[in-house]
C-alpha cells in the first residue's frame, strides 16, 4: 500500500489550523474539520518551500 503523504509527484496542499500549524496534505483527500487550504496544490516541494517562507515560529499562537 503507498502511503499518500509520501508519493513525491502527487499535488499537495498546504493546510493551516487556528492555532497556526501547517501541515502538508495530498490533495486527493479531504481536508480535516478545523484545516484551511493556504496553498496549493502543488507539487510537494512547493508546498515544502511555502512551509520553510510562512512558518518560521511553530510555537502554536493563542485560541
Amino acid at each position: 500500500m503507498v502511503d499518500p503523504f509520501e508519493v513525491a509527484d502527487a499535488s499537495y496542499l498546504v493546510l493551516v489550523n487556528r492555532l497556526g500549524q501547517h501541515s502538508l496534505w495530498p490533495e486527493v483527500i479531504d481536508v480535516p474539520a478545523g484545516w484551511r487550504v493556504v496553498f496549493g496544490g502543488g507539487e510537494r516541494q512547493a508546498c515544502l518551500d511555502y512551509v520553510e517562507a510562512n512558518w518560521a515560529d511553530i510555537t502554536p499562537t493563542a485560541s
